[in-house]
């Protein structure tokens, strides 16, 4: 074999290594699924269920992949925990990456934002921050818990802005896995 040929076949060793140990990686995150459907919350490790949270609600006009701001729907889409309020008025306050890249380029070919405005979420996701919150798509969704919000409301019908509510005893059993950077599917 020539050298060439070697140094291929060492190129793939190396890729194959480095995936495997990838995948090991992303098998132990715990991650959240928010299936508004069931209505609760799934923490996951890799594919093991680690907790579920019954009883959440989402945004008063439902889920939806076009939001915009002041639509009181709940995002659809793939996003990571970007920051934590702890003193929030709803308790604690743990904030998605609302708008994505895939939600900003949804907007961009609908004509609802500019391709400025694309341009600055685009680079928010692809550099692991936090976009902006205020542009015509909203912002400040999150998962939180009651705080002075009526609990009877709570259970009976979906009331907030676009967020995950969950009662105060759920979000402090949640804080316990979700930490800035987790994985939150909402579907």
């Amino acid at each position: 074999m020539n050298v060439f040929v070697l140094n291929r076949y060492f190129i793939l060793f190396l890729f194959a290594v480095v995936f495997v140990s990838n995948a090991d990686a992303v098998d132990q995150e715990i991650w959240v699924l928010v299936d508004i459907k069931a209505k609760n919350i799934t923490v996951k490790q890799g594919k093991e269920t680690k907790a579920v949270f019954e009883d959440i609600a989402i945004g008063r006009n439902g889920a939806g992949h076009d939001k915009v701001r002041g639509d009181y729907k709940t995002p659809l889409g793939i996003y990571r925990i970007g920051w934590v309020n702890p003193n929030s008025r709803f308790h604690r306050f743990y904030g998605v990456t609302y708008p994505s890249r895939i939600d900003a380029r949804r907007a961009l070919k609908k004509g609802l934002i500019d391709s400025g405005t694309y341009q600055s979420l685009l680079s928010a996701d692809l550099l692991n921050q936090v976009p902006s919150q205020n542009t015509p798509l909203g912002g400040q969704i999150g998962i939180h818990g009651l705080g002075s919000a009526d609990p009877f409301i709570h259970k009976t019908m979906n009331w907030t802005r676009g967020c995950i509510a969950v009662t105060d005893e759920q979000i402090n059993d949640l804080g316990a896995w979700l930490k800035k950077g987790a994985v939150v599917v909402i579907r």
